[in-house]
């Protein structure tokens, strides 16, 4: 390899990706969640997307035993929530109304478009777990404008520039 890993993320920071909250039940029924930009669609036939969550993570576990999920989008005002859902070691849903959505998974307010899920496969992906979802409910806004990040840091889209 003739890179570091420093590098291999700078590079890879250069592509611009939306930002996700990810949640679901534990086993026990509680909630919880984690912040997710590696997300992609992957079939349309059936409606499939994905989306990895380190192996470090505290959360892991219980993603991995989870039967449902829910995929938030979130709008360009909402870098509060994926704050919020990137930290460790807080109730992540202290004084957060929400409601239960497919297989009980906690459905947030305001995303400019969820996806709830059925878990349909787990792949190894390294260092990472990488999820596939079928999608089996949709809710979007279609006139919200998404959160971004790029370079380490949000960003807003700017007017669209065409050729």
């Amino acid at each position: 390899m003739e890179f570091d890993t420093r590098t291999f993320r700078d590079a890879l920071g250069l592509f611009v990706t939306g930002v996700t909250v990810i949640t679901a039940r534990n086993k026990d029924g509680l909630p919880f969640g984690v912040t997710a930009n590696s997300f992609n669609s992957v079939s349309v036939d059936p409606p499939l997307i994905l989306w990895s969550l380190s192996r470090a993570s505290r959360n892991l576990k219980a993603f991995q035993e989870a039967r449902h999920f829910c995929v938030h989008i979130l709008r360009e005002d909402q870098s509060s929530l994926s704050r919020r859902f990137a930290m460790s070691d807080v109730d992540k849903f202290e004084g957060m109304e929400f409601e239960p959505g497919e297989g009980g998974v906690p459905i947030l307010p305001g995303s400019a478009a969820r996806l709830e899920c059925r878990t349909y496969a787990q792949h190894d992906g390294g260092d990472h777990v990488i999820f596939l979802g079928e999608v089996i409910r949709i809710a979007a806004d279609h006139e919200a404008r998404p959160l971004l990040f790029h370079g380490g840091r949000y960003a807003v889209l700017s007017d669209t520039v065409e050729n």
